[in-house]
């Protein structure tokens, strides 16, 4: 946690919108204030710590609050300076660690980015460093559970073990109150305690849907948008999972040849997928230790954490053939530690149950699934996040909220870039994105990585010209660096 003693502020304020209720609108009228003073962690020297506190339940604004943390940078070249860039991480993930991870390598020293804009990470409601979604420190799943369920038995079990999760979890207003577009309505609190005219946004994952949200509730208020691994909810459930399965599928093939021949591989010139293969079948005859004392691994946990260690080509490939080296040899205590250090798996799992809609609700549905999943997913066996939402949803207690489909009106053309072959966002989804954000250009960039401005100069030129000019790269544009 960040380490400052945070203000609490009074109710934050949302903009008039065409979606607010009236009690929303009786909200907008008073002034949003966020409580700033100088962060007091070194990886934060010099920057602003701040709070704003927002209604738990939009709908009902004075029946509880709760709090949303804020770090800003500001511009370096305050006389050049074009606006604030609103940071946001995917689901579960917290923006003000994302943005501690870019400063600790240096992304933003020198860059357009960092000279011309206020950068203000947010960590959304449920999240981080704001008020957070906490569950008694229960494990998402519990020893014993399985999210592939086959019997009535093993479902009872997994739908006992996430009533039992929502159960522990402290704030249930909270929890009942983590769709998207309350978030955005969180956002707009933050917009109008900056000061600012409108927005710019950079969204990254669950965020890309966040920002067509904000656009949707709150016309005229963004500048720009820039959308990074973008998602697309205008597939049906179904639809959408098995395309996730069958990306992450495909990145671990890259890997597994990627791994046969490069030097940089622990496991350079051996048969890599079938290693894996017999590492989870004998994971699953005898669970593998860990160095944590009573803590073994199976099959099923191995497959669940390898689309988070194939996100990143650089170091994180390398790292997962040392894994899978290491685990082979009878440790498998590195499956055991989540690669996104910005990612919290329970807080993500609460806010997928209230935002995405069910492609299955019994066991036979699970019981298909598992079916089609291991048809496009030999070797992962569709163990994806996608997957560990809809087993973690089962029986979860509060309903899923409708996507919001109101038309964009007054909205700027974005900016969406994904990368051809990355482990969770499928290719496509960039253009089922756009289709919803007219005049949008899908910037593809071919590679393996998630958050490609860390990685691409091409990407950061392109991003450059569009947040300070608003000049979008021409249809069709591809980075290869």
């Amino acid at each position: 946690m960040i380490a400052i003693k945070l203000i609490a502020a009074g109710l934050a304020a949302l903009a008039p919108a065409s979606l607010a209720t009236a009690a929303e609108q009786d909200v907008a009228s008073r002034p949003a204030r966020i409580a700033w003073q100088p962060c007091t962690e070194p990886y934060f020297k010099g920057l602003d710590c701040g709070t704003t506190r927002v209604p738990t339940d939009w709908s009902r604004p004075w029946s509880g609050d709760v709090s949303l943390s804020l770090v800003r940078r500001k511009a370096a070249d305050s006389t050049r300076r074009v606006g604030s860039v609103l940071l946001n991480d995917g689901a579960g993930g917290s923006s003000i660690e994302q943005l501690r991870w870019g400063l600790e390598f240096g992304f933003l020293q020198g860059s357009t980015l960092g000279k011309r804009f206020d950068i203000v990470a947010v960590d959304p409601r449920g999240i981080g460093h704001s008020t957070p979604t906490t569950c008694a420190d229960r494990p998402q799943r519990a020893p014993g559970v399985t999210y592939f369920p086959t019997t009535e038995a093993q479902y009872q079990a997994l739908v006992d073990n996430n009533r039992q999760l929502a159960a522990a979890c402290g704030n249930k207003p909270l929890l009942a109150n983590l769709d998207l577009a309350s978030t955005a309505r969180d956002m707009e609190a933050v917009r109008v305690g900056l000061g600012e005219r409108q927005l710019n946004w950079y969204g990254i994952h669950w965020s890309t849907l966040l920002g067509r949200t904000y656009a949707q509730m709150f016309p005229g208020r963004l500048r720009t948008m820039v959308a990074d691994s973008a998602l697309d909810d205008t597939l049906s459930p179904v639809a959408r999972l098995a395309s996730e399965i069958s990306t992450a599928e495909q990145s671990f093939d890259r890997f597994a040849a990627w791994c046969r021949t490069d030097t940089q591989c622990p496991l350079t010139g051996q048969d890599v997928a079938g290693l894996f293969d017999q590492l989870v079948a004998r994971a699953d005859r005898q669970p593998i230790p860990t160095k944590n004392p009573g803590h073994t691994v199976n099959g099923e946990d191995i497959r669940s954490a390898m689309q988070d260690f194939l996100n990143i080509k650089f170091p994180q490939w390398p790292e997962t053939a040392d894994a899978i080296k290491k685990a082979a040899g009878g440790d498998a205590t590195d499956f055991t530690v989540l690669q996104d250090k910005t990612l919290n798996r329970v807080q993500a799992q609460a806010h997928a149950c209230v935002d995405t809609p069910l492609a299955a609700t019994n066991v036979a549905g699970l019981t298909q699934l598992a079916r089609m999943a291991k048809q496009l997913s030999p070797h992962l066996g569709g163990a994806v996040q996608a997957w560990t939402h809809l087993a973690g949803c089962q029986g979860w207690p509060v309903p899923t909220r409708e996507t919001n489909s109101a038309p964009l009106r007054d909205a700027p053309p974005a900016l969406i870039i994904q990368s051809t072959h990355q482990s969770s966002t499928a290719y496509p989804w960039a253009f089922g994105l756009s289709s919803r954000l007219p005049g949008s250009v899908v910037l593809t960039r071919d590679g393996d990585d998630y958050s490609m401005f860390l990685f691409s100069k091409c990407v950061r030129g392109a991003m450059d010209s569009y947040l300070t000019d608003r000049r979008l790269p021409a249809p069709g544009s591809l980075c290869t660096d």
